[in-house]
């Protein structure tokens, strides 16, 4: 397959939003459309956008309704941002780091390599200044974010051979947006960015060597053990990696303040749902990957971690000492905060897990 093919999958939003009709009001009551990044009714994602709708409509008691169309039914999974931006949409659920092209702190609201934990990450954004830069990015494209999701720490791709070392990275065609990509580029690999329906059929073409999306219970239902073998854990490129909920600014401040926190509320509360779905749903997928469909679970040798890591470092300081004053800003904000939530990790988090693994007896 081509590289044409590869990165065709966010092609052609702009026709496609330009055919979307006009959204319904009627009597007071609102009709927006939800243009998402995921296959309908995926584990996590695609049921949290559907879930947010649903309670938007639930909490405004009918005011105001969002029509959800999965990727692929308007647009394509990584048009989204281009049918919001041009009024195809009025609201998207993706993942900010899909759009680093347009502004590279972008990438800091959904996730970095060695960055925040989910917890952590909900700190920053919510209490430490990160939503308020985060307003600031949007707002030249007319936008609003939320954080709507959340996966957890990462699975670390799916790969149709085994990683012994880091000399095994070089030419590797590997699927995996965001820095984390442009890291792994850094180490060797020949990296390119796919929506989730598009995955499967390029492994399985063998366009692709390797790929990683979320996790077992996503992964599963994308089918991505059809054509790779191998699992490998953990993630440091995606520690704890947030979607989003974005709408357009124009209508959005056009509403009233009550349907304005109805729509904030709502996402803020997927936020907290969608990891303990997956969560929940994450250990029994895992298991039936590795009983029922042979797949075996490896874990990354340091000496891939520890590149990717340097390389994690190298991107953050280009970005601080090169980017434009906004994505300066935000990166001192989001590593100032990580540096503080990891101080108060080690006595909390990473202490009790240690403390955990102890060989003491349990029931």
């Amino acid at each position: 397959m081509k590289r044409r093919s590869l990165i065709a999958a966010g092609a052609g939003a702009a026709a496609a939003a330009a055919t979307f009709p006009t959204p319904a009001i009627s009597q007071g009551r609102i009709q927006w459309r939800m243009v998402t990044s995921w296959p309908r009714g995926f584990p996590g994602l695609g049921v949290g956008a559907e879930r947010i709708a649903r309670r938007i409509g639930e909490m405004s008691g009918g005011r105001l309704t969002v029509q959800v169309f999965a990727a692929g039914q308007l647009v394509p999974a990584l048009g989204v941002f281009d049918a919001v931006t041009q009024g195809g949409a009025e609201m998207m659920h993706s993942a900010a780091y899909y759009w680093q092209n347009r502004n590279r702190g972008l990438a800091f609201f959904t996730g970095v390599p060695m960055g925040m934990t989910s917890k952590e990450l909900r700190a920053w954004v919510r209490f430490m200044g990160g939503q308020q830069l985060w307003d600031e990015i949007y707002a030249q494209f007319n936008l609003k974010g939320f954080l709507s999701g959340d996966t957890g720490v990462q699975a670390g791709g799916w790969f149709r051979r085994e990683l012994n070392s880091l000399a095994d990275v070089r030419g590797l065609k590997f699927r995996t947006p965001g820095i984390g990509g442009e890291c792994w580029r850094r180490i060797g690999a020949a990296v390119v960015n796919l929506g989730a329906p598009e995955i499967l059929p390029n492994l399985q073409s063998g366009a692709l060597d390797a790929a990683e999306f979320v996790g077992p219970a996503t992964d599963l239902a994308l089918g991505l053990h059809q054509a790779a073998r191998f699992y490998y854990w953990p993630s440091v490129i995606e520690p704890g990696l947030a979607t989003e909920l974005t709408v357009d600014k124009r209508k959005f401040d056009a509403l009233p303040a009550d349907l304005k926190r109805i729509i904030e509320v709502a996402a803020q509360a997927d936020y907290d749902e969608v990891p303990a779905d997956l969560d929940a749903q994450n250990i029994v997928a895992l298991r039936r990957l590795t009983t029922e469909f042979g797949v075996q679970i490896r874990t990354f040798p340091d000496e891939i971690m520890i590149a990717l890591g340097n390389a994690a470092g190298e991107v953050l300081r280009e970005l601080r000492d090169g980017g434009d004053p906004l994505t300066r800003r935000v990166v001192d904000s989001f590593v100032a905060a990580r540096t503080a939530l990891m101080e108060q990790a080690k006595l909390t988090d990473d202490a009790f897990a240690r403390a955990r693994a102890l060989p003491y007896t349990y029931l």
